[in-house]
């Protein structure tokens, strides 16, 4: 989709692949995308939504339906997740990552590249995963960031995920760099949690960028900047 066809139909329903830039959140997203349409063709409103939240911090692929199309949501939102993460060992913040600030230090040296490879092999398959307490899950109404963020404590209640895969891209001091392969409603953040306790340290998410949905790429997207000048050229 890198380039706009100049013969969609936004209202009867068009499926468009957004990078989603750091420090957006994916309202932001849909908001930018939905005033864009709105401007472009002469109407005071018309559906968007999107198949799946990222964090603010984190970048990568959004699938954003229009119009008509915006009923499929939920079969895009059922499809694997692929991310590219990096997570830094010996360290915890409450929110899992750096949205908050490092509360704990955990020792380090008996992590090493074997140790994490064999312990992958744990990982991999169904599990109970607890989201984090700093997440869009929704509690008594509200969203549980929204608690947390009140300093008040919150009993999680565990989801059912599944990972696919999970490969070592690299090692370096104590910063990990993963690509990980997973089912909808898997919190990165929470797997770094998970991983830090069982490799009898700690770990947060520090960079996070999902690079596909099923089958489609975050090289075929478009940063929302590319997105409204094509459109705008349309």
């Amino acid at each position: 989709m890198k380039v706009l066809d100049p013969h969609t139909d936004f209202i009867k329903g068009a499926v468009l692949l957004i990078d989603k830039p750091a420090d957006w959140s994916s309202f932001d997203v849909v908001k930018k995308i939905r005033n864009l349409l709105c401007i472009k063709l002469g109407v005071k409103k018309i559906k968007v939504g999107h198949a799946g939240t990222l964090d603010p911090l984190a970048t990568g692929l959004m699938i954003i339906c229009t119009g008509k199309a915006t009923k499929e949501i939920e079969s895009y939102q059922g499809m694997q997740k692929e991310y590219e993460a990096i997570i830094r060992l010996g360290q915890t913040t409450p929110s899992f990552d750096l949205e908050t600030e490092v509360d704990k230090e955990y020792p380090t040296e008996h992590i090493t590249e074997k140790v994490i490879l064999n312990l992958f092999q744990d990982l991999i398959g169904e599990s109970e995963q607890i989201p984090p307490i700093f997440s869009a899950k929704r509690f008594q109404g509200k969203r549980a960031y929204d608690f947390a963020r009140q300093g008040k404590e919150l009993e999680m209640r565990p989801v059912r995920i599944t990972i696919y895969k999970i490969e070592l891209l690299g090692l370096q001091g104590q910063e990990l760099r993963l690509r990980i392969l997973c089912s909808k409603g898997t919190y990165i953040r929470a797997l770094a949690r998970d991983l830090g306790h069982a490799l009898g340290s700690g770990a947060f998410l520090a960079v996070l960028r999902r690079t596909a949905i099923g089958h489609y790429s975050v090289k075929d997207a478009l940063v929302p900047i590319k997105f409204e000048e094509m459109l705008n050229n349309m």
